[in-house]
């Protein structure tokens, strides 16, 4: 921790349990099906294609209901959500272990999906700001940073599980993590303010959709969308311009490290700078990455993974701090998640269209992510800060 969060011992210990309360809540949700999906299809009998489209069941149910969760985070404040969430994830994931069939699964991915649109990154956040108010920048970029290890610890622990114990029982083990945090987020998480019922700033009306609203929407939509084909497909890109497969996974890798690095960076370095100066470098990063690997052929692979790592990581910080940034604290939640609805249903879509896209041509597909990036680019413009107006109406 730098200097500014170890003057503050509680504000440490808030990022530092809200962060490890991430990788737990990414790596048993989001991260688990990339180790466990083939040995579940496998032991189901089912096609891999019906267990990832419950993945893609699981992520977009948090699209529909983010804007309610966090409606209630903003009347009432995010602790008892965080909390809830992590009772949700083990429910979820004990439902999964004891699944026999493809309804089973299906009915364990759904409450997952739950816990994911209670328990993940934006309700942290929300918390932070309404702790923090405009000083919530560093907070959240220490959890994001914290958080990103989701992948990194995730993967490998889920894969040492299910050798020891089975898919079942990788479950299961997930399931006792969530019940073991649950008591030490409740001695961690502090009551946050919330607006009591009835109160005017509580009501729906207060969130309009305005230009910069839309242009949020289609920068993180964009900026998801791209994120989540790179997670599913980036070794398969890569082996497209000449990389052996086994080459093309090994420097896929240093996709996660410079993710979290960015988020160091952040953290350190660039706290300093406005976000949306570094948001827009970021949205460059990978259209560079992508000019070295069609000039280099495989020999540019590790810079496009480095390059789409260290601009995934800046925009993980800058969802959580833009709103807060152009708008301030107020309605943060509910704001936050009206922008993020389009990503998460950008996010569930993303893998099988740019599958298509690989199928066609590893150029193609290039030039498409490519070319959503430049989007992002133009949707950083125009972009001021000001604060709500005090009877904003609502088109939501």
């Amino acid at each position: 921790m730098t200097a500014s969060l170890r003057s503050d011992p509680s504000k440490a210990l808030v990022v530092a349990g809200f962060g490890v309360g991430q990788i737990a809540a990414f790596a048993s949700s989001f991260y688990l099906m990339g180790v466990l999906g083939d040995p579940i299809a496998r032991d189901l009998a089912l096609s891999p294609g019906f267990v990832f489209a419950t993945v893609s069941l699981s992520l977009a149910a948090p699209a529909f209901l983010a804007p309610a969760v966090a409606r209630r985070i903003d009347a009432e404040g995010g602790a008892r959500t965080l909390l809830v969430s992590h009772l949700v994830f083990a429910l979820g994931l004990a439902l999964l272990g004891y699944a026999r069939d493809g309804a089973g699964l299906a009915a364990a991915m759904l409450v997952m999906g739950l816990g994911m649109a209670y328990g993940l990154s934006p309700t942290p956040f929300a918390i932070l700001v309404s702790l923090y108010g405009q000083a919530a920048r560093r907070p959240i970029t220490g959890v994001a940073l914290i958080g990103g290890l989701g992948s990194t610890v995730g993967w490998p622990v889920t894969a040492w599980l299910a050798d020891e114990l089975g898919w079942r029982g990788a479950c299961f083990a997930w399931a006792v993590v969530h019940l073991a945090l649950f008591p030490l987020m409740a001695g961690i998480c502090p009551d946050t303010p919330g607006h009591a019922v009835g109160d005017e700033r509580s009501r729906p009306e207060a969130v309009r959709w305005d230009r910069p609203m839309v242009q949020l929407a289609v920068l993180f939509a964009c900026a998801w969308f791209v994120s989540t084909c790179m997670s599913a497909h980036l070794p398969r890109l890569l082996s497209g311009f000449g990389l052996p497969m086994a080459a093309a996974t090994v420097a896929a890798g240093w996709m996660g490290l410079a993710a979290v690095s960015a988020r160091f960076l952040e953290f350190t370095v660039l706290r300093s700078l406005p976000p949306l100066a570094t948001a827009r470098a970021a949205t460059l990063m990978h259209p560079a990455g992508a000019a070295a690997l069609a000039g280099l052929g495989g020999r540019g692979a590790e810079a496009m993974a480095v390059a789409q790592g260290l601009g995934n990581g800046m925009l993980t910080v800058a969802k959580g701090v833009l709103p807060l940034h152009l708008w301030g604290p107020r309605n943060y939640a509910y704001r936050s998640a009206l922008i993020g609805r389009p990503a998460m249903i950008a996010q569930a879509a993303g893998p099988a269209v740019y599958a298509l896209l690989l199928e066609r041509s590893a150029w193609l597909a290039l030039a498409v992510s490519s070319g959503l990036c430049l989007v992002m680019f133009a949707m950083t413009f125009g972009l001021i800060r000001r604060d709500p107006a005090p009877q904003e109406t609502v088109i939501a």
